[in-house]
C-alpha cells in the first residue's frame, strides 16, 4: 500500500470520505524520506508541518538549561508527530523531533490543513477528533506520571505499546517514563528474573 492509500485508509477509520474527498485530502500531503538522526523540528523555528509516519520511528524531546533532556512523545507507523504548540499557534518551537530510524513521513503544511478545514466539514471533523484524542492522551499521561510508580508506568507502556519498546533507545524510554536509564535497567532486570 502506498503512502496516499495509507493516509486515506487512516482518515476513513475516523471520518468516512467519498472518493473525491479522499483524493483531495491525500493530495494535500507530501511524502518525505528522513534519515536516522535527522531533525524534522528544532527549537526557535516555527513548525510548518504536521507529520504522519509511514515508516520508521521518531522521538520528540525538550532540553533544559542544564542540558538534561526529557522525552515528550514517540511516533511509529500510523502515528502523528510534531511540536503541536508551535504548529497550532504558529510560534517558535520549544522541542526537538528526531528520527530514531530511517523513516518516511507524509507532511501537511499548516496552510494546507487550514484550507482543508475550510473546504469541508468532514476534514474539519477529522482534525478536531485528532486534537481531542491528543488532548485526552496527554491528560492520561500527566495523571499516570502523578499517580503511578515508575514500575507501573513501565508495565503500562509495555502493555499498551509492545510493538514499540524494542525499537526505542533505553535512555529515550527512561526519560519518557520519568526515570533514569539505570532505574529502568533495574526494573527490566527484575522483570526478567521474575519471568525466568
Amino acid at each position: 500500500m502506498n503512502g496516499k492509500d495509507k493516509i486515506i485508509e487512516y482518515i476513513n477509520r475516523t471520518v468516512p470520505l467519498t472518493t473525491e474527498e479522499a483524493e483531495i485530502f491525500a493530495a494535500s500531503f507530501k511524502e518525505k524520506k528522513i534519515r536516522k538522526r535527522q531533525f524534522i523540528v528544532q527549537p526557535d523555528f516555527i513548525v510548518k508541518n504536521r507529520n504522519y509516519v509511514l515508516e520508521g520511528a521518531f522521538r520528540a524531546y525538550v532540553v533544559d538549561d542544564y542540558g538534561n533532556d526529557s522525552t515528550i512523545a514517540f511516533a511509529i507507523e500510523d502515528w502523528w508527530i510534531t511540536d503541536y504548540n508551535s504548529y497550532i499557534l504558529q510560534k517558535p518551537a520549544t522541542m526537538f523531533v528526531v528520527a530514531l530510524e530511517d523513516s518516511i513521513i507524509l507532511e501537511i503544511s499548516y496552510e494546507a490543513e487550514e484550507a482543508l478545514k475550510k473546504s469541508s466539514h468532514r476534514f474539519e471533523t477529522f482534525f478536531r477528533i485528532r486534537a481531542e484524542r491528543t488532548a485526552a492522551f496527554m491528560q492520561q499521561r500527566i495523571i499516570s506520571n502523578l499517580t503511578q510508580t515508575a514500575e507501573q508506568r513501565y508495565e503500562r507502556f509495555l502493555e499498551k505499546y509492545p510493538q514499540i519498546v524494542q525499537r526505542l533507545p533505553q535512555y529515550a524510554l527512561a526519560s519518557y517514563l520519568g526515570m533514569t536509564t539505570e532505574f529502568l535497567s533495574r526494573i527490566r532486570n527484575k522483570k526478567r528474573t521474575k519471568n525466568s
